[in-house]
């Protein structure tokens, strides 16, 4: 199949998936700024662009930030919000120091801000920059349903008991889904993600090491083990800088190689590996290698449910004017908080960027 015929499949499936009442996509719509803020979406656009041009690892960041904002409190963008005593989701070792693309986000709400104040929520530009990134890496574009406001909350336990860990065995990555609504499938297409981006040695470590003693973990190539040992060191932690791609035949590409890596053992995390030695999820990661635009098509309906998730509507949360603070009185729990003034042309964070995506 042709890419014009490809993406127009996808497009098509997307279509009937934004279909759906209104109510059975948690109140979001697609177009929801056509009127308040009709050029939100291309302001975020531009913003991931500029930075991808940069960087193209970027897009890899935004989209993991979606999905680790989605899987706490729901897609509220409180994996923005910073802490005065680092106990909010971004402090979280799943988060730190991996987490990154927050200055792409601030970039993009400022650029917002100046053109519509107070209008268009952090989490929905969080949304509209991983539809964007995934676009920059696959040609896949599709529209995002919107609507979404931003939380007040944002705990560092809550991520840490959320995530789902590299570590997790097929059963825990099942049960970790389906709590957010999510099905089997769903787990084996979103994990298609990891066909871009890089990982810290402290993801994968267990499986070349074990103390000291160089080891090959069940389903991990023994070419594969002596490479990531040749840039790991056994005692490498959290602050060792040290990154590497986890897919390392197409890594700046979203397509489906990262499924065609698995039966070679080249999947970098335990977790990886056991979406081929349990049959059901093996079922599927086969079915995804033989067939590209299936998985993207399949890849794109899943973003879009998880964008879903527990998503604050209508009154609900605020519309924060600084991603990383919330507004003036709206929290009690640490995170830091921001005044809001009669007229506000927008404000970006002076966060450090991390520099890997896994």
């Amino acid at each position: 199949m042709d890419g014009a015929v490809a993406v127009a499949a996808v497009a098509a499936a997307v279509v009937l998936c934004l279909h759906l009442p209104a109510v059975a996509r948690g109140q979001l719509q697609v177009g929801f700024y056509n009127t308040s803020c009709p050029n939100a979406e291309s302001l975020v656009r531009q913003a991931v662009a500029s930075a991808f041009a940069n960087d193209s690892g970027i897009a890899a960041g935004l989209i993991r930030l979606h999905f680790h904002d989605c899987f706490v409190r729901g897609c509220d963008a409180s994996a923005l919000l910073t802490s005065a005593n680092n106990t909010a989701e971004r402090d979280a070792p799943p988060n730190n120091p991996s987490l990154h693309g927050f200055q792409v986000i601030d970039a993009a709400k400022a650029a917002v801000e100046q053109s519509c104040p107070q209008t268009v929520s952090c989490a929905d530009i969080v949304a509209f920059a991983a539809r964007d990134s995934i676009n920059l890496t696959g040609n896949l574009p599709y529209q995002v349903p919107s609507g979404r406001r931003d939380g007040n909350v944002s705990l560092d336990t809550e991520a840490n008991s959320n995530l789902p860990a590299p570590t997790f065995n097929a059963s825990q990555l099942v049960a970790s889904f389906a709590a957010k609504n999510l099905t089997d499938e769903e787990m084996v297409i979103l994990s298609g993600a990891h066909t871009v981006g890089r990982s810290f040695c402290t993801s994968f470590l267990a499986r070349i090491y074990n103390g000291s003693t160089p080891i090959v973990d069940s389903g991990l190539s023994a070419g594969y083990a002596t490479l990531l040992r040749a840039l790991c060191p056994s005692n490498a932690n959290s602050s060792t800088p040290t990154t590497t791609v986890i897919d390392p035949s197409t890594p700046a590409v979203l397509d489906n190689n990262y499924y065609k890596l698995l039966p070679l053992n080249l999947g970098l995390f335990f977790s990886d590996n056991q979406l081929r030695v349990n049959s059901t999820l093996n079922a599927s990661v086969n079915s995804f290698a033989a067939n590209e635009t299936l998985w993207k098509e399949k890849f794109v309906a899943a973003m879009v449910k998880m964008g879903n998730i527990q998503v604050l509507t209508g009154t609900q949360g605020q519309i924060r004017l600084n991603c990383s603070i919330v507004n003036n009185g709206s929290s009690s729990l640490g995170i830091q908080q921001m005044t809001v003034p009669n007229s506000y042309s927008g404000a970006t964070a002076s966060l450090d960027d991390e520099i890997a995506t896994s």
